[in-house]
């Protein structure tokens, strides 16, 4: 028996990458887990292997987060046939196609990176918490990045997205406040995908993250162990789900900030 059976997640760009390895690890732990993404071969073929290997229900369900009426059809699905979404997993996005200043970048691949990890994760949000304020239980984890909490002037669409995600989740945790549903930030580190294997600056790079410890990471926040972390960022890789167990964030710890231009900053 796996130590999250009976919960039910929702992961997208669950085909490949770090959505796949969290398909597979969620499963592996016993929950019921639902993969989302816009290939439907690459997806179902990856569903029914992990299904396969874990014994663990799984399903596919295709669909651009873009897309409102896709992601609305395919939430209506897995609740229909799972139940319900305890764990909502917003890990689909984009990156930018060229290392670029932004003012050379393509105008409308450069909106869809934005859109893709924005607009995708507030229309999944937007299905599926619902179900969770009324069962008065749930747990949303939004994919961040390194990039969250610092400019990239070759990935400006990568770097601005993933920074709104991460306002995203503090601005979702204030309105969950009480409710029993909790929002997180994971930052996964550089895990050897073929997304960052796509980057230029991940060229000759060979310290990758183990996705495990992203699994790992998540898996925590499913079970409940992290609920005091909900609205801040926790790293794979340097957090230890152990410590962050143990330990009570204080005030903004790991949150978007500005910081202080000394002690008599107007602003501070």
């Amino acid at each position: 028996m796996g130590e999250l059976e009976g919960q039910v997640a929702l992961v997208t760009g669950a085909s490949s990458g770090i959505g796949r390895q969290l398909v597979e690890g969620l499963a592996g732990r016993g929950m019921a887990v639902a993969g989302l993404a816009r290939n439907e071969e690459r997806l179902t073929s990856a569903m029914a292997e992990i299904s396969a290997t874990t014994g663990v229900r799984t399903l596919a369900v295709t669909a651009d987060v873009t897309d409102r009426a896709a992601v609305d059809a395919a939430v209506a699905r897995v609740a229909g046939e799972l139940g319900r979404v305890d764990l909502l997993v917003n890990n689909a996005g984009l990156v930018d196609a060229a290392e670029v200043p932004v003012w050379e970048a393509d105008p409308d691949q450069w909106w869809d990176v934005v859109a893709s990890h924005v607009r995708g994760a507030q229309l999944l949000v937007r299905a599926v918490v619902p179900g969770m304020l009324a069962r008065g239980h749930g747990r949303v984890v939004n994919l961040a990045s390194g990039m969250s909490t610092r400019a990239n002037r070759d990935y400006s669409a990568y770097s601005i997205a993933k920074t709104g995600l991460m306002r995203f989740t503090e601005a979702l945790d204030l309105a969950l406040q009480g409710s029993g549903v909790s929002a997180f930030d994971v930052a996964p580190g550089v895990v050897d995908t073929p997304m960052t294997r796509s980057m230029e600056m991940w060229r000759d790079f060979e310290d990758w993250t183990p996705p495990g410890l992203v699994v790992d990471l998540v898996a925590a926040v499913a079970a409940g162990e992290l609920d005091r972390w909900s609205g801040r960022l926790v790293r794979a890789g340097k957090d230890d789900p152990d410590a962050l167990r143990a330990t009570t964030p204080d005030g903004d710890a790991r949150r978007l900030r500005l910081r202080p231009h000394g002690g008599a900053d107007p602003l501070a």
